[in-house]
């Protein structure tokens, strides 16, 4: 009997849906920003300009990602403004055959450079890109300035709708997402001692990356005329000392068992006060009393932090700051600006992304392709280098839009124009935050319905417009996989090799801070040092996640080399956790032992670097008893790991 047919995995992976709530409340803005200009343009015999509108809001429903309403400001509008210059560019240039192949190949470069800055400039690059392309396929109303215009005002709507509450809600997603913090270090309180610990590490450095990226980017604007916000980060700093304390309690003897529950139901309650903005004497804590180090520095953190987040007062108990004041906007532009122009990878990027739609522009121009503006847009899609592996969004964004297509269908035939295209839209637009959540392939499929109707009140072409669609799809993906993957060999050997021996790299140089000083010294230094090699970390990981759900060989590769990012996580947190113990009454490293391990881990980057074996062990170099002989055993079992990769592989992809 022949074996059944299986999916390969990289497929599998991306077609699995995520686990994620449905964002109701973004789901209502979606439904009514997309519908209502509809409605507007209906009733006012301008169905054009209502789609024109509706597309400007289609873009802020996508770009509406975070959570204080300051930020949603600044992710909503720029992006709209990068969007409305490139219908601009595009409608200038509509119809005037080579010149609009280079206008839009010179946007693409310039789109592509700016998507490495950061989340809103890629977000602004991509609507840039889109614009120009549908400015420039397009037949669109005149004059020139009024499809900007009409985007501009979609970007509105959706900006005004998501504000509606901003009065009522000061403070509160900023209060929230604290909480959510001190919530996921009570769960990994709960989990320390037991086999779910490191998966919730892994939830709580997401966590704190997305609480610092909120506070951190509001006060490079306010700092100092914010008492609400610095009391903010006092709290969120204050919770630091309790998860090192947690990664001492992760050591602690396996006879000693799960944490008492009175240390996460502590952290628990201080959640609820920051959430609830509750301030005077901390009520009693009922921790348990401490039987050890660990648990000593855990009940004096947990302390500390109830004082601060009970504090009124902007935090009075700072000294310096842990984790060191941003630079101002001005500053980050500058540094931004020449990072842009001197990188070798934004130009690398801008230069394939180029290449890829001027050869899409160029095979339209020549080969009669109906619509050919979403052969375009495909390749746009397609290669955003931060949606993920440019292979399996090629075969996702191909499987989407089939499944888009398959709802579009019954729209598109049998639904006349007019008052019927306003609850309909209303339903379709509500999918696209539902499903957007879920996953590539998923958002895909909810977007191109919503597209092709849109396109739809523009050109009246009705079911017609359905074929071509796949056609243009399928022709966008084949040359996003021939021009900017197969060809680029940076793209199918990725070089996670190399970012996974630069975090190993990075943790000798930790444990050096963190074991080579005296008790009580150097403490902001480390934290800091910590966060960010934790955030480092967690976009290694990120990294590898993508390669996995590439082809072999680059997938077999991240697999191989997956329990290496598992275990130099497990080093991070074991040194965290012996300085813990260090500071309250453990033994002491000697200066040898700390550079015993140091030399170790730099070897094993070493190794990684080179794709060779790990330099040979330094037999009975650590005592078994000794200050670090935890910490040595974590780093044996990661150079345990790479030994038989490097006898049977080639070097790090």
């Amino acid at each position: 009997m022949a074996p059944a047919l299986t999916a390969p995995p990289w497929l599998t992976e991306g077609l699995r849906p995520r686990a994620a709530p449905v964002p109701w409340a973004a789901v209502a803005r979606a439904s009514v920003a997309l519908s209502a200009p509809l409605a507007v343009g209906t009733a006012t015999g301008r169905p054009a300009y209502g789609a024109l509108v509706s597309m400007g809001a289609l873009s802020g429903v996508i770009g509406d990602t975070a959570d204080a309403y300051r930020m949603r400001v600044h992710n909503i509008a720029v992006p709209q403004l990068f969007g409305a210059l490139g219908m601009l560019l595009g409608t200038l240039v509509f119809g005037a055959g080579w010149t609009a192949v280079a206008t839009v190949t010179v946007v693409a470069l310039v789109s592509g450079m700016i998507s490495s800055i950061g989340a809103v400039a890629s977000v602004s690059g991509l609507l840039l890109l889109l614009n120009a392309v549908v400015g420039a396929g397009l037949p669109l109303p005149s004059p020139w300035w009024l499809p900007p215009a009409l985007l501009l005002l979609g970007g509105l709507v959706v900006l005004a709708l998501t504000l509606l509450a901003w009065p009522l809600r000061v403070g509160v997603p900023e209060r929230a997402v604290v909480a959510g913090t001190y919530r996921a270090v009570a769960d990994l309180l709960e989990a320390a001692g037991t086999p779910e610990y490191d998966g919730r590490r892994r939830e709580l450095t997401r966590s704190l990356n997305q609480s610092y990226d909120l506070l951190l980017a509001r006060r490079a604007r306010r700092h100092g005329r914010s008492p609400t916000l610095v009391r903010l980060l006092a709290q969120l700093n204050a919770v630091i000392p309790v998860v090192e304390a947690a990664s001492a309690a992760q050591l602690r003897p396996p006879e000693f068992g799960p944490l008492a529950a009175g240390y996460p139901a502590a952290v628990r309650a201080l959640a609820d006060a920051v959430e609830q903005n509750r301030t005077g004497p901390p009520p009693p804590l009922g921790l348990p009393v401490p039987a050890g180090p660990s648990t000593r520095a855990l009940v004096q953190a947990i302390g500390h932090a109830a004082v601060v987040v009970h504090e009124a007062a902007p935090d009075p108990y700072a000294t310096g700051d842990r984790l060191g004041r941003p630079a101002g906007i001005e500053v980050r532009a500058r540094r931004a600006t020449r990072a842009l122009l001197l990188s070798g990878a934004s130009w690398r990027y801008g230069l394939r992304l180029a290449l890829c739609i001027g050869l899409a522009q160029v095979l339209v121009s020549v080969i009669a392709v109906p619509r050919s503006y979403w052969v375009t847009l495909t390749v746009t899609f397609v290669m955003k280098p931060d949606f993920g592996s440019v292979f399996s969004r090629a075969v996702l964004r191909a499987l989407g839009t089939a499944a888009g297509l398959l709802i579009a269908v019954p729209v598109l035939a049998e639904v006349p124009h007019g008052w019927w295209d306003v609850p309909v839209m209303a339903a379709l637009a509500a999918l696209i935050p539902a499903l957007s959540a879920k996953g590539y392939a998923f958002q895909t499929a909810a977007i191109t319905p919503v597209i092709l109707l849109l396109s739809d009140l523009l050109n009246h072409q009705g079911f017609r417009l359905v074929p071509p669609r796949l056609y243009d799809s399928l022709i966008g993906c084949g040359i996003a996989l021939l021009v900017g993957y197969l060809l680029w060999p940076d793209s199918w050997h990725t070089r996670i090799g190399d970012r996974l021996a630069d975090a190993v790299q990075d943790t000798a140089s930790y444990v050096s801070l963190a074991l080579a000083t005296a008790p009580g010294r150097d403490e902001p230094a480390r934290a800091r040092y910590r966060r960010r090699l934790y955030r480092d970390l967690s976009t290694v990981r990120s990294e590898f996640q993508r390669a996995l759900t590439e082809p072999p060989p680059v997938g077999t590769r991240a697999e191989a080399y997956w329990p290496v990012v598992i275990a130099v996580e497990r080093i991070v947190d074991t040194t965290t956790a012996t300085r813990v113990r260090i500071e309250h009454g453990a033994p002491v490293p000697t200066a040898a032992e700390v550079a015993t391990v140091t030399r170790e881990l730099t070897g094993l980057a070493e190794a990684l670097r080179t794709g060779g074996p790990p330099p040979g062990a330094e037999p009975d170099a650590l005592a078994p008893d000794c200050a670090l002989a935890r910490l040595h055993h974590e780093v044996r079992a990661a150079r345990s790991v790479v030994a038989p990769m490097a006898r049977t592989a080639t070097p790090a992809p």
